[in-house]
């Protein structure tokens, strides 16, 4: 049976609710800075990997005050099983510095101000935004790009499209939540390479026509 976009969303919301009764990002942390830092280093890594890590570099700096002290090839060790811990590195010892600075060493709430800061581009910012100051906003990864467009939320080719046009449709009540629904479904069940469509809890709102039903 056909869905208009209403109709999906409120039921993928409704379905994925039941998955997922209370979704959060799978990042460890405990402050804006501690999710500031996990998150830049969360790209092109894996969140369990760079939890694996944070552990070892929080313990040595927790805050922006302690990691702005650190020695850049120290973060460098911490952080080295990760790709691209060189510039990593780098940025997170760069935005603390300036964290420091110009802010007091506060995380601040604005997207101009996150943006302005090094290592930090617009999903950044929006995970930022909408987990530590409840800012209903998209950051779109991989996983809520490929989503959204299989299941016919969207018809984008760029992720800055794909969070425009989600942006426009969804609930900004639900906004939060449906983040964490689209990024949990394509982590674990609509998988890039092999999409488990026959336990696919939304399968009926789902256009993709490559869906294996059996």
């Amino acid at each position: 049976m056909s869905m208009t976009v209403p109709e999906k969303i409120a039921f993928i919301d409704k379905a994925l609710t039941a998955v997922w009764p209370n979704p959060k990002s799978e990042l460890d942390y405990e402050t804006p800075f501690q999710l500031l830092v996990a998150t830049i280093m969360a790209a092109q890594a894996t969140d369990k990997k760079v939890n694996q890590l944070t552990v070892e570099l929080f313990k040595a700096a927790p805050d922006a005050e302690a990691m702005s002290r650190m020695d850049v090839d120290d973060i460098k060790t911490i952080i080295r099983p990760i790709n691209y811990y060189n510039n990593k590195a780098k940025n997170i010892l760069a935005m603390s510095q300036r964290l420091v600075d110009e802010f007091g060493g506060d995380v601040p709430a604005s997207r101009e101000a996150l943006e302005s800061l090094p290592g930090v581009g617009r999903k950044t910012a929006n995970v930022v935004l909408s987990n530590a100051f409840g800012v209903p906003t998209m950051p779109v990864d991989t996983h809520v790009h490929r989503v959204s467009n299989r299941i016919g939320l969207c018809k984008t080719s760029k992720p800055e499209q794909t969070e425009e046009a989600l942006l426009k449709i969804i609930p900004e009540s639900r906004m939060i939540d449906f983040h964490h629904y689209l990024v949990l479904h394509g982590r674990y069940t609509c998988k890039a390479k092999k999409p488990e469509c026959s336990k696919c809890p939304i399968i009926e709102a789902c256009d993709w026509p490559e869906k294996v039903l059996s």
